[in-house]
């Protein structure tokens, strides 16, 4: 399908430097008559495109500032004079003093930067040298053999990987997922003291010990060396772990960039304009007048000013409708429910009218705005009831719109982002929802709307700290994700959007959401865990059949659910606590986490494994529960919790203990007998919030905006 959503990144391949690879097909097959595949990197380029990358080529200019402005990783690859290699061009191979300064400087203000040598490097008449040495690294004259680690012949040697080596406080793993690699006929890198090496010769090479890959910094940006180019041409790329490892090298190089990236939002013209400024400030002096319940006591406040800024509330909505086509009914629905507010004296407001017309859910459209004015309370705040007006909008890229459409059927869904908000929203609250609005009878529940740029700054000042914190082997891609505004929000677009249909499917009780029940917290926690396991695994099942971004919500359910959840909030029935620790726990008593000299080890390549297990057990506990008593489910909701979880000390529910729970009528009368912390925090939990304290406090907006 085609996918509108922005590039990641653009990836621009240098081939006006007579480089013995191209990313273009049609060129190879005149390189290489024979065998093009010897030519070209066409397979390393699609693999990019296939993960969200721009791809392009600088087929015959010079690298200037120009040039590499459309850039944000440049990959040099072998450039060569003509005698030695078929080549792309038969311009110089070596990049003049200008270009060599262009690079230099492209790096330095975050650019990444990939050059690949060759064996026998000094042969083929390039200055790669000249350009490495600027970044402490050289290519050496040399060709190494190695008769104990290579496949079918001596020159092509299996080197020793080198884990461990991190970038910065995130401790980024760029060999995850990579268990093996072949140099073939490769030379050798000389480094100064902050290159890292990724890959060495063997002891028993005719180069013992000698790097051969490396990665160092440099001022904002990234260089990766390596000191053969053969393994990332087409007969090789799909060998062993290249592919990994190429992937690995450019989310890596392109870090610096996504990071400073913005959303792509484009600028909001209502926000601009008077009418907003002025629907704003009455606002904000209409909510300081509101009682808990939302009305005005007009012993404290004069009539007259109160009905003034109802009407310029009206009025100013009235102003924008504009600039809101398909608002228009919901506009004067609001317009007629504050003019009836004022009628009734201000007392507690009662606008169901604009709530019934407020339908974001029929407008989901990429980038379309919404202005939304009602008396509400909000979720993670205040639970107080005033008014609040907005500006937001509805990011919808074309492949969530198509997984909706035709996988993830939810009509309801609306993710949006903030383009402006009264002071109620300088809180914790990500959502809108339809029964947090001022209503006297039950409202409609015609959409559920997830703030997914709050959802994801929070993913990103929480869980980024906790993996400085732990020391996690963090995949490159995965610290993109905790680096970028819009990668993460896009993440938990699709994340929400398979998790609030999960709700609505499987087996369920009877009512899904348990809204209308009174359990036991656990059960809460064990159903919004199952929907983000869900999410997890249908993201699983998406990259397997070619939607690479799926893995980005792989890691934000990982990362949030364990390393947020938990530690936020009170313990006073924290299910989404809950959650976090029981999947922590699992994933690590059951192998696929690690907690070893004071790192956190994840196996990348099983983890999933583990996810899913635990998802059967979740399963496996909701199919069986339909010949199940009510209470005899919450025990055995209870009793799966308690198998990785511990209950608190005294807890009535335990297993040994809850032979003396008094015998009920009804269930539910036992609810008050669970303990506020019925599953307390583990001592690595405890350690953790400790350090997480200063990441778990939202900065306010004008702190932000200082920032």
């Amino acid at each position: 399908m085609a996918d509108t959503a922005p590039k990641l990144a653009r990836v621009v391949f240098d081939e006006s430097h007579s480089q013995a690879w191209t990313i273009r097909p049609e060129l190879a097959r005149e390189m290489q008559p024979a065998h093009p595949a010897d030519s070209s990197y066409a397979r390393a380029a699609e693999a990019l495109d296939a993960h969200g990358f721009e791809v392009g080529c600088n087929a015959d200019r010079e690298l200037s500032a120009h040039t590499l402005a459309e850039a944000d990783v440049l990959v040099i690859a072998h450039p060569s004079e003509r005698r030695w290699e078929a080549t792309t061009n038969e311009r110089s191979p070596r990049l003049s003093p200008a270009e060599l300064e262009a690079v230099e400087r492209f790096v330095e203000r975050g650019g990444g930067l990939v050059v690949l040598g060759e064996t026998e490097q000094d042969k083929y008449g390039n200055n790669l040298n000249d350009l490495l040495s600027r970044f402490g690294i050289e290519i050496a004259n040399d060709t190494v053999q190695d008769y104990e680690r290579c496949r079918e012949a001596p020159s092509w040697i299996l080197p020793e990987l080198v884990r461990g080596n991190g970038s910065g406080d995130r401790r980024t793993d760029l060999l995850t997922r990579v268990r093996e690699a072949c140099f073939y006929r490769t030379g050798t890198l000389t480094l100064d003291d902050r290159a890292r090496v990724l890959a060495r010769a063997s002891l028993t090479a005719s180069a013992p010990g000698e790097p051969l890959a490396a990665v160092t910094e440099r001022g904002r940006g990234r260089v990766i060396a390596l000191a053969d180019s053969d393994l990332f041409g087409d007969d090789c790329f799909d060998e062993l772990d290249h592919a990994n490892l190429w992937l690995n090298l450019v989310y890596w190089a392109a870090e610096p960039s996504l990071a400073a990236a913005d959303s792509g939002d484009a600028r909001s013209e209502a926000l601009s304009g008077p009418a907003w400024a002025s629907l704003k400030a009455a606002v904000e002096d209409l909510r300081l007048m509101q009682e808990p319940d939302g009305s005005v006591d007009l012993r404290r406040y004069d009539r007259d000013r109160v009905a003034s800024l109802t009407t310029a509330v009206a009025a100013s909505a009235r102003a924008l409708a504009p600039r809101f086509p398909h608002q228009s009914e919901y506009i004067e629905a609001l317009a007629a429910d504050l003019g009836d507010w004022a009628k009734a004296g201000f007392g507690k407001p009662d606008f169901m009218r604009s709530t019934d017309a407020f339908r974001p859910e029929r407008e989901r459209r990429d980038g379309v705005e919404h202005l939304v004015v009602f008396p509400m309370y909000k979720q993670n705040a205040s639970r107080d009831t005033c008014f609040e007006a907005l500006l937001v909008r509805t990011p919808w890229p074309e492949r969530v719109a198509e997984l909706e459409r035709t996988r993830y059927d939810n009509a309801k869904f609306v993710p949006v982002t903030f383009v402006d908000h009264t002071a109620g929203y300088d809180s914790e609250c990500a959502v809108l929802f339809p029964e947090t609005f001022s209503t006297i009878e039950r409202p409609p529940s015609h959409f559920g709307a997830i703030f997914c740029d709050r959802e994801a700054e929070r993913f990103r000042r929480v869980c980024g700290r906790a993996v400085e914190v732990l020391g996690i082997n963090l995949p490159p891609d995965a610290s993109c994700l905790l680096s970028s505004p819009r990668l993460s929000r896009d993440a938990y677009v699709l994340w929400d959007l398979i998790h609030d249909r999960t709700h609505m499917h499987g087996d369920l009780p009877f009512d899904p959401f348990m809204i209308r029940q009174r359990s036991p917290y656990w059960m809460y926690s064990l159903e919004e865990l199952r929907c983000d396991l869900t999410a997890f695994c249908e993201a699983v099942e998406l990259e397997r059949q070619g939607h690479a971004f799926a893995r980005f919500v792989q890691y934000a359910v990982l990362f949030d659910r364990m390393f947020r959840f938990p530690v936020t909030g009170s313990r006073v029935r924290n299910y989404d606590g809950l959650g976090g620790q029981l999947l922590f726990a699992f994933l690590h008593r059951e192998g696929y986490l690690h907690w070893t000299d004071n790192e956190l080890r994840v196996e990348w390549e099983r983890v999933v494994d583990g996810v899913a297990a635990l998802r059967e057990r979740v399963q496996s506990l909701y199919h069986s529960g339909i010949d199940r008593s009510k209470l005899a489910q919450w025990l055995a909701a209870h009793d799966l919790v308690s198998e990785y979880v511990p209950p608190a000390q005294g807890s009535r529910w335990a297993r040994e203990a809850r032979a003396q729970l008094p015998e009920v009528e009804e269930p539910k009368e036992l609810v008050g007998l669970v303990k506020d912390d019925e599953f307390p925090l583990s001592l690595f939990y405890v350690q953790l919030q400790g350090k997480l304290l200063p990441a778990l406090r939202r900065p306010s907006d004008s702190q932000r905006a200082a920032a």
